[in-house]
């Protein structure tokens, strides 16, 4: 067992959420944090490079990304052991969630130091709240497996769930995977499409799948995409 003290003042690693979009989505918590912290882990220095520089904020960056997280874990907690504050983002929304930093945080919780993650900006939730679909219960969860056979056995598994499902997907799959929910889940059932959160061409489409397969098969999907599918009544 694990007890932590998340303020205690001994050296910590914080899960800082990034703006999905507009720049100001960003929490002045988060900001302290960057400010304060001394080296940021990030997805891709470029992008963190924007956003530190909208807000002056000058640190060591060091790319942590799902191809060398495993990697790197030596180096953080060598960080760490002498004392050193670090902050983990990524490119858009809150680490760990379909997005790196999990392996990192494990390790750093192991090895005896604060895994500290705050409130902000993550896509399912604004998806969620303005689908218009029953919010309560929920299960997020994410990308689907890109693999088919797995993918078949993914949908088979939420044939009969009845909560209501997130999912997150590329614009190039969401016809097929819409088409996919239909096929298994019945073409009447509500979907809700979000894209583009927080971002001036933030659209959502909601209805049932065959009107939102229709919509998405005469207007070509672009951008980050969150789909809300109701639960099996």
């Amino acid at each position: 067992m694990i007890v932590q003290k998340s303020y205690d003042d001994s050296a910590s690693l914080y899960l800082v959420p990034t703006p999905i979009g507009n720049l100001e989505d960003i929490t002045l918590r988060s900001l302290n944090v960057l400010k304060t912290v001394d080296e940021i882990l990030c997805e891709d220095t470029r992008d963190t490079g924007i956003l530190l520089k909208n807000y002056d904020i000058k640190k060591k960056l060091v790319s942590c990304h799902e191809y060398n997280e495993d990697k790197i874990i030596d180096y953080v907690i060598s960080k760490l052991e002498t004392g050193m504050n670090l902050a983990l983002v990524t490119d858009q929304g809150t680490p760990i969630i379909s997005d790196p930093g999990y392996i990192v945080s494990r390790a750093v919780i192991n090895a005896g130091y604060n895994v500290i993650s705050l409130p902000g900006a993550t896509a399912f939730v604004p998806a969620l709240t303005s689908s218009g679909i029953e919010p309560n219960p929920f299960l997020y969860y994410g990308f689907l497996n890109s693999k088919k056979s797995k993918q078949i056995s993914e949908l088979n598994s939420l044939k009969n769930y009845k909560f209501t499902m997130i999912f997150y997907e590329s614009p190039y799959r969401l016809v097929k995977t819409l088409t996919q929910f239909a096929e298994y889940y019945g073409v009447d059932r509500q979907v809700a499409v979000c894209r583009e959160i927080s971002k001036i061409h933030e659209e959502c489409v909601r209805g049932s799948l065959t009107e939102v397969i229709a919509h998405f098969t005469a207007h070509e999907p672009k951008g980050e995409i969150v789909v809300v599918l109701a639960g099996k009544e």
